[in-house]
């Protein structure tokens, strides 16, 4: 019974997470009542986040919505960001961690509701000051504490005025590269529970390309809606998770 939990939490987890991140509001709450040990359910996360995050990925390069040569550089300054917050996270008490998300999520709600963008812009990614330091700083947001790291990353998008559909497989991208490291990591300390994982796996995969799908078709004018609604979730879980 538990494999088949696991498999439609990875699909309804991702999905989510793919459509406007905020998937481990889902995951790891609903596999620490299954009883699984915290870090076997962070390590299956990550493993499962690093196969469904690329195969959406993939999905979107074959469909020709996003290139390589546009989005190549992701994966160093994702993949950087996650090992300088690995490293920052054995220094900073997790008191401050809580503190310091709940402000970039705050600060990232409203400033939702500042300009006219909307994941409407046709412009092209490029490596700026703007979107590498953006991208660096949520990478290592995500290497030492990781709520809401697709969620931001998809406001960051939308103030560099990228369409939505390409906003996704990029965050895909990243979200592949900061979690590549860490499923290795947790891989290597014996944390993974694979029989669980692989469920959990298995129908992150579904989710994914479910997600991606709903992506294509979803009108950008509802994506700032559904963002600020996984926004405000991701501040609750915070809120509960420090009084409870």
């Amino acid at each position: 019974m538990d494999f088949i939990l696991m498999f439609f939490i990875g699909i309804i987890a991702t999905t989510l997470g793919t459509l406007a991140g905020g998937g481990g509001l889902i995951s790891l709450p609903a596999m620490l009542l299954l009883g699984i040990p915290v870090h076997s359910a962070i390590g299956a996360n990550k493993v499962s986040n690093t196969v469904s995050s690329f195969s959406s990925f993939y999905y979107l390069i074959r469909k020709k919505k996003i290139s390589l040569k546009e989005s190549y550089w992701i994966v160093p300054v994702s993949l950087l960001g996650g090992v300088a917050g690995g490293w920052i996270a054995s220094s900073i008490p997790a008191e401050q961690l809580y503190v310091l998300v709940s402000v970039l999520l705050v600060l990232a709600f409203f400033t939702s509701f500042i300009g006219k963008k909307g994941f409407t812009g046709a412009s092209l990614l490029k490596f700026k000051p703007k979107s590498a330091g953006g991208l660096f700083g949520i990478g290592m947001y995500d290497g030492f504490f990781g709520p809401g790291q697709g969620t931001l990353m998809l406001f960051l998008f939308s103030a560099l005025d990228i369409a939505y559909i390409r906003a996704v497989g990029f965050v895909r991208l990243a979200t592949f590269s900061s979690c590549l490291g860490a499923a290795i990591t947790y891989t290597l300390a014996g944390h993974i529970i694979w029989p669980l994982t692989l469920a959990l796996m298995l129908g992150s995969v579904t989710g994914a390309q479910a997600g991606v799908r709903i992506a294509e078709k979803l009108n950008p004018v509802f994506v700032k809606p559904l963002l600020r609604v996984v926004t405000v979730l991701l501040l609750a879980q915070i809120i509960f998770t420090r009084v409870f």
